[in-house]
């Protein structure tokens, strides 16, 4: 029989802490394992009942939810996802930078319905997680065919395109921390946030980068040494004005599942762009990413995946290597080698421009 995948539910609200019990009970496999209305007692208790998993809420009396994070990574790394209010970005920033994987924005509204309709990110969050660890054992996929392509002439792709989702704030900011170099190519990112949370996490990697990273704007031009991060709940996509391209910032249609999409991302980029185009699937749950892989390839670009091994989901990676076009798959550490490789490193000895003022 499996073992039930084990869950710590921390609010000081007890409202929400049934009404999320109840959420996290309707999903097959998965067992509330206990309750906490503070800080103090959910460290307590995440060391003692050792869940797979902490809800945690942020803002809560005595010690709060990032302090409660901080301690219980130094002392039992345990899986956590943030469960807090919208008009928090940066204590969700700072929590995802403490080691939470993921987080989840209360919308507005009565309680009841705040959390119902969460109900469904909440189920597929958690199924994703249970799902990893189920897999955790399994051989790690890495460097898989990067032997083959060792002999072949060095691309000057002018643009990366990269997609992310769970544990993607982490594994941008390792990626785009290990540059020493800026390349002679221009960076687009579709990272799966709501709105109100992407201009945070670009004002984070910005500091941590020799690129210029920024959330975009629609009609920011696409140049050389910047990173433009797509708004969350928006998509991102890219059109010839003149003599530059543009980004265009749009509404997703109502249909779409995850937000921003990196299939749109990825096939605007590669209708404009074709063989000068690398996409970079990085940790995500779902298959978001993968139908654009195909055109990514179909254009003549090349695709990197990172593996197993370091991410956090290996659901969206897995799935755009599904697809056969993918001709490297390799752990995140060793992600921007790879990425600098495939791009034209001459002539960026200057610096990149600066970030454009509000």
């Amino acid at each position: 029989m499996r073992t039930p995948y084990r869950v710590l539910v921390v609010d000081d609200s007890a409202l929400n802490r049934v009404l999320l019990g109840r959420l996290v009970e309707g999903i097959e496999g998965v067992e509330v394992v206990g309750y906490a209305s503070g800080g103090e007692d959910g460290l307590r208790k995440a060391i003692d009942l050792r869940p797979d998993l902490v809800t945690l809420d942020l803002e809560m009396p005595g010690m709060g939810g990032l302090r409660m994070l901080q301690v219980l990574m130094q002392n039992r790394p345990t899986a956590v996802i943030v469960v807090s209010s919208q008009d928090s970005p940066q204590n969700v920033l700072q929590a995802l930078d403490l080691g939470a994987i993921d987080f989840i924005a209360k919308p507005c509204g009565p309680m009841n319905n705040r959390l119902a309709s969460i109900e469904a990110e909440l189920m597929e969050k958690i199924s994703a997680l249970q799902q990893a660890r189920l897999h955790s054992s399994e051989k790690a996929e890495h460097e898989v065919r990067v032997a083959e392509i060792r002999g072949l002439a060095d691309a000057s792709a002018r643009l990366v395109a990269i997609a992310s989702s769970t544990g993607g704030p982490a594994a941008l900011q390792t990626l785009f921390s290990a540059i020493r170099e800026v390349p002679d190519a221009a960076f687009v990112v579709a990272q799966h946030m709501p709105p109100g949370f992407t201009r945070s996490l670009a004002a984070r990697l910005n500091d941590c980068s020799p690129l210029t990273i920024y959330e975009a704007e629609d009609g920011d031009p696409v140049r050389a040494g910047t990173v433009l991060l797509c708004p969350g709940g928006k998509n991102l996509l890219l059109e010839q004005n003149g003599d530059q391209i543009v980004v265009r910032v749009v509404s997703p249609p109502k249909s779409q599942i995850y937000t921003p999409s990196a299939d749109a991302l990825f096939a605007s980029a590669a209708a404009l762009y074709g063989p000068d185009l690398l996409a970079v699937v990085l940790t995500g749950m779902g298959n978001d990413g993968a139908a654009g892989v195909v055109q990514v390839f179909a254009s003549g670009g090349r695709i990197l995946c990172e593996s197993r091994q370091s991410c956090v989901v290996f659901g969206m990676p897995k799935e755009a290597i599904a697809t056969g076009h993918a001709e490297a798959v390799v752990p995140l550490q060793q992600m921007w080698g790879e990425i600098e490789r495939r791009c034209d490193m001459r002539g960026r000895k200057q610096s990149p421009p600066s970030v454009p003022s509000d």
